[in-house]
């Protein structure tokens, strides 16, 4: 035989090999459990004998089967003829026998036999000879057909185990031999990741670490004879990034502990060995629990496990990889940064008038309304009297936030200099009364203090009623040198004088005061999405202040990450920074299942944000709660339980959940979900381990 030859049948031989391998390691004979004696494309029934069952530790409910033609320990197996797959199944009930009607009457005969003996079961055998006994103890299970385990393509001189969500063909007359997959077996299945051989998205997760995240649970009586309770689930970070996960559960499930573990895995990816990678990752966090120490799962009073020292857990981890937002300081957070914005500043004006604005929606007042339309942008500094009117608005704006309590820059002073016509002053002089006249003593002065303009312009509000103002304003409109033909009260500053008519109105401004410090003079969102563009974990703590602040500034660091990582898109740059945004408590922030607005920032970050490399994790109790547009575009789910048919029921549209749908409504157990990630081609039930640091 010539080298050539002996290579190729060498190489043969390994390949052989390594089928024999992939398939023993699925299959072991004292593994056996039953036959299938009906199948389907869609699901198959099972026969099992009770002495297999008690041997392989119990068939639970919901718990993975294969079936094959495979013999275990098969030798030098071919795999390209079709017998040689192998068909994963998951246990959904029991099913009858052709012969149980005959079964059950045998079993309620010898039962009537031994009635009101309490010491006596009817299948000891001196109540059923052995026959009989082994007969009955046969039984049917009816199972999903999940899909196709079988080695498709060769390369390098390996082979791979490939899967496929359904099965190709089967044949009615053909048998094929049950196996419960021992914990070696059944971690190989669960942890199973359909790779794409052309994807750069599955050489990313060739080269990192898995992450573990709980065991495989099958039930909420998780017995220890079962064999499963060590078996191990991992799953892949770069399934996160760029898509939607959702965590869906009651309180008090797990469902933070579980964005804690996500969060954790995700943080990890900045130690792989062969490739490190730093995502951002933003948590809007609405009850303090992962910015602050809580006591909440900890019996001391300090419990150091809160996902803000998620870096100690790796010994390379620093503290800097992780910052905390808040609107108010904390006690135990010194290093936390205060999200305040210098409403004053001239670069803010806008920012801080949008902040007041969200505060404000849903107030149907007119001269609320008329308010929220006020847009600060400065205009071409070439056009001399667009300046003057723009200046104008700002002083009169500044001046509304000082009433309404907002603390002004020690080093801005009000600048009335070439804002107000002399021929007003005039006019205002002209009326006699005392409060107009006083209107024109403050504004000749060039430095008035922020409490004279407060009340000059809220008189000079009902001075733009007077008749003396309608003259001054035809005169300045149709006679004055160079009439423009525009109103002096141009309707900017009309609807900012309002306001001062209006105590409720300066209230109502104020509830943004919060947000506001008269010493910063950089924008918070700025700053966030720059600390997430380095990778950074960045945690807001939102459960402190108002509701509508919350949202109002959770909307704009959104707006911010979403408009800056598209900038970097449309300008064609390939280093985009990852990001992954949490939202805990979801449904206050993100919009109700009746909204259709599709140009709300969250559903734009759900339906474009992957193409901008922005990934979401939301988590909140009711599946019926998020926008349908939202669910359609999430690829991970962690499952917790809930209570009641409507919530499963809409989560029965998605992938295979509808197998769980009994078990999500009656397993309470804290921290028992059932996972579907991208990767991952079916729902694995899993126990998440818990949090710690």
């Amino acid at each position: 035989m010539d080298i050539i030859s002996e290579l190729r049948q060498s190489e043969r031989l390994n390949q052989t090999k390594d089928v024999d391998e992939i398939f023993g390691g699925l299959i072991q004979a004292e593994q056996y459990v039953g036959d299938v004696y009906s199948i389907g494309y869609e699901s198959t029934n099972v026969q099992i004998h009770d002495f297999h069952r008690r041997k392989v530790g119990g068939i639970p409910s919901l718990c993975f089967l294969i079936a094959t033609r495979v013999l275990p320990d098969a030798k030098e197996i071919d795999h390209q003829r079709e017998d040689n797959s192998i068909i994963l199944l998951r246990v959904m009930d029991s099913c009858a026998l052709p012969g149980e009607p005959e079964a059950e009457r045998i079993r309620v005969e010898v039962a009537q036999k031994v009635s009101g003996e309490s010491s006596i079961h009817w299948d000891e055998s001196s109540n059923m000879d052995a026959q009989t006994h082994n007969l009955l103890s046969f039984a049917g299970v009816k199972c999903r057909v999940i899909g196709t385990f079988y080695v498709d393509k060769i390369q390098d001189g390996k082979a791979e185990l490939i899967f496929g969500s359904d099965i190709s063909n089967y044949y009615p007359n053909r048998g094929l031999k049950v196996y419960k997959p021992n914990g070696e077996a059944l971690a190989s299945i669960v942890n199973y990741v359909n790779r794409n051989k052309n994807s750069h998205q599955n050489e990313q997760q060739r080269n990192e670490k898995r992450v573990l995240v709980g065991e495989v649970r099958y039930a909420s009586t998780n017995r220890p004879f079962q064999g499963i309770s060590d078996v191990k689930f991992y799953i892949s970070p770069s399934d996160l990034l760029s898509q939607k996960t959702s965590l869906f559960g009651m309180t008090r499930t797990g469902k933070s502990n579980a964005l804690k573990i996500i969060a954790q895995a995700v943080f990890e990816l900045r130690f792989g060995q062969k490739e490190a990678r730093k995502v951002g990752q933003i948590i809007f966090d609405q009850d303090g629990e992962y910015a602050n120490d809580n006591i909440q799962d900890a019996s001391h009073k300090k419990n150091p496990t809160a996902l803000k020292n998620v870096w100690r857990i790796n010994p390379a981890g620093k503290q800097e990889d992780v910052v905390t937002y808040g609107i108010f300081p904390h006690l135990n957070d010194p290093n936390r940064i205060l999200m305040l914005l210098n409403f004053f500043e001239e670069a803010n004006l806008q920012i801080g008038k949008q902040i007041i604005d969200e505060t404000l929606v849903g107030d149907t007042a007119k001269y609320i309304q008329s308010f929220q339309q006020v847009v600060f942008e400065k205009p071409d500094p070439i056009d001399n009297s667009a300046t003057i009117r723009y200046n104008r608005q700002v002083l009169v704006y500044r001046t509304l936030l000082n009433k309404a309590g907002f603390k002004p820059p020690s080093n801005l002073q009000p600048n009335t200099k070439g804002l107000f016509n002399a021929e007003l002053i005039k006019k205002l002089e002209e009326t006699k009364i005392a409060e107009f006249v006083s209107i024109a003593s403050v504004l000749k002065q060039p430095n008035p203090t922020w409490g004279q303009l407060g009340l000059t312009f809220e008189r000079l509000n009902d001075f733009l009623q007077n008749d003396a103002y309608k003259d001054f304003n035809n005169w300045y409109v149709n006679d004055r040198p160079k009439a423009s033909g525009e109103n002096w009260a141009d309707a900017p500053l009309g609807k900012l004088l309002a306001m001062f008519h209006y105590p409720n109105g300066v209230r109502q401004i104020g509830k943004a005061i919060a947000q506001h410090s008269d010493s910063t003079t950089t924008d918070y969102a700025d700053e966030i999405y720059t600390q997430l563009s380095e990778g950074r974990l960045v945690i807001i703590d939102q459960s402190t202040g108002d509701r509508e602040i919350n949202e109002s500034s959770a909307k704009r660091i959104m707006q911010k990450v979403f408009d800056g990582n598209k900038n970097q898109f449309i300008s064609g740059k390939t280093d985009i920074p990852e990001i992954l945004v949490y939202i805990e408590e979801a449904h206050n922030l993100l919009p109700n299942s009746s909204e259709l607005d599709l140009k709300n920032i969250w559903v734009r970050t759900a339906k474009e944000g992957a193409k901008f490399h922005i990934g979401m994790v939301y988590a909140t109790q009711e599946v019926s709660s998020i926008q349908r547009n939202i669910l359609k575009n999430t690829a991970n789910w962690f499952i917790s339980h809930l209570n009641n048919t409507d919530e499963t029921r809409e989560l029965c549209k998605y992938y295979d959940f509808k197998d769980f749908e009994p078990s999500i409504l009656r397993a309470q157990d804290k921290g028992f979900v059932r996972v579907k990630t991208l990767s991952n081609p079916y729902v694995v039930p899993v126990q998440i381990r818990k949090f710690e640091v």
